[in-house]
């Protein structure tokens, strides 16, 4: 673990309170409780539009990852200005990260994100116009992510094949061991299954913390494969 909690705060008068992205229930919950982290890999699983999308970016470059999507060693390819959210975030280390967040320098990571991942791959040198969208992320985890570090991505299972998630999970594992830690958002019922990891789920009612089994998304795709036409009549005509 390199964290173990990451909070923001607004001034008392500010009045940014009902703006976006402090009017989003999860952001509304960082700023009252902040968020914990209990294990090594944590996935954010909600709705689109919930605000894990938001949350995660901000996580990334709070922690100073280019939010646009990168190593620490490329921080800002982009000329996107700090977002309000990112430029609060602050951290409460865990013992093995007191020297990664005590020092910039020393700050090790990867912003993983499936919009603009071929451009951050690209300059991280896997040419990832010679392979396919899903071949360049797993080369990344092949061949980048592999040093204690920490490990921010965005709905990665978008690229990525159902053996190649499956690959995806036993990257996570060997990155853990080797001393990672992992926040990932995510719509897959695949990558949430990993061993271990805690699941945050989020929505309007801000954060709450799930076992795999209780997701509705797990729920969700149970039903679809076993009966696709009870959701299918809803949609078609």
């Amino acid at each position: 673990m390199i964290i173990e909690r990451a909070y923001a705060h607004l001034d008392a008068d500010s009045r940014e309170e009902e703006r976006w992205p402090w009017s989003v229930p999860c952001v509304r919950g960082l700023l009252a409780d902040g968020l914990h982290f209990t294990a090594p890999v944590t996935f954010l699983v909600g709705e689109n539009g919930s605000g894990k999308s938001t949350l995660v970016e901000a996580l990334a470059e709070g922690f100073g990852l280019d939010p646009y999507g990168g190593s620490h060693d490329w921080q800002y390819a982009s000329h996107r200005p700090k977002s309000a959210l990112g430029e609060r975030i602050r951290f409460d280390a865990a013992p093995r990260g007191r020297r990664m967040l005590g020092s910039w320098a020393a700050r090790k990571g990867f912003f993983l994100r499936a919009e603009t991942a071929l451009d951050a791959l690209d300059r991280e040198g896997f040419a990832p116009h010679a392979v396919s969208h899903g071949e360049g992320f797993l080369a990344a985890f092949r061949d980048k992510f592999l040093q204690p570090g920490l490990y921010v991505m965005d709905e990665p299972e978008a690229a990525l094949s159902f053996a190649s998630c499956l690959e995806l999970i036993g990257h996570l594992n060997e990155l853990v061991k080797n001393g990672a830690q992992v926040i990932c958002a995510t719509h897959s019922p695949l990558l949430t299954a990993l061993p271990g990891a805690d699941i945050v789920e989020v929505g309007e009612h801000g954060m709450r913390r799930v076992a795999w089994s209780e997701l509705a998304l797990v729920d969700h795709w149970r039903r679809y494969l076993a009966d696709p036409r009870s959701y299918l009549r809803h949609v078609l005509d």
